[in-house]
C-alpha cells in the first residue's frame, strides 16, 4: 500500500523566514513560490531536495488548522509526513477495516500537489500525523 515518501510537512508562521534557513544555512537551490490554499487554511512553499520535498506550511487566516500547532510550538516544527499512495480509496478503506481514524470528513480533498490526499489521526500512526497523497500522474511518465 505505502508508496515513496512524498515529502515533510514542516509548519513554520513565516515561510519566508524559513526558506531562507533552507536556503543559507541548507543550500537548497530549488524553492517553489509561496502559494495560498484557503480551503484549508495554510499557504505553502515546497523546498525540492533530490529524493523529496519540504513542504513549508504556514497559516491562512485565524481559521487555519496551524493556529494550534504553532501555539504549541512558536517557532514550528515538523507538522506530518506524506507518503504516496496508487488509490487513495483504497487506501482510505483499508486503514478503516484496520481500526485507523481519517480526519475530517473521511473523504478525499485535493492537496497542493493538485490530487487527492487524506490524513491520518496521529493516534493510531504511533505520534505521527500521516498524509497520504494520490501518486500524481506525472510520476509515472
Amino acid at each position: 500500500m505505502i508508496g515513496k515518501l512524498n515529502h515533510v510537512g514542516v509548519a513554520t508562521p513565516s515561510i519566508e523566514r524559513s526558506v531562507a534557513l533552507y536556503r543559507d544555512m541548507l543550500g537548497a537551490t530549488s524553492i517553489g513560490e509561496k502559494f495560498s490554499l484557503p480551503e484549508q487554511g495554510v499557504w505553502v512553499c515546497f523546498v525540492d531536495l533530490p529524493n523529496s520535498q519540504i513542504e513549508l506550511i504556514e497559516p491562512y487566516g485565524d481559521a487555519s488548522p496551524l493556529k494550534g500547532f504553532l501555539e504549541k510550538t512558536p517557532s514550528g516544527g515538523q507538522h506530518h509526513i506524506c507518503f504516496e499512495v496508487e488509490d487513495i480509496i483504497a487506501a482510505r478503506d483499508d486503514l478503516r477495516t484496520k481500526g485507523a481514524t481519517i480526519l475530517g470528513t473521511g473523504e478525499p480533498r485535493i492537496g497542493a500537489h493538485g490530487v487527492p490526499v487524506i490524513f491520518v489521526h496521529p493516534k493510531n500512526m504511533g505520534g505521527v500525523l500521516v498524509e497520504l497523497m494520490q501518486t500524481p500522474r506525472e510520476a509515472h511518465a
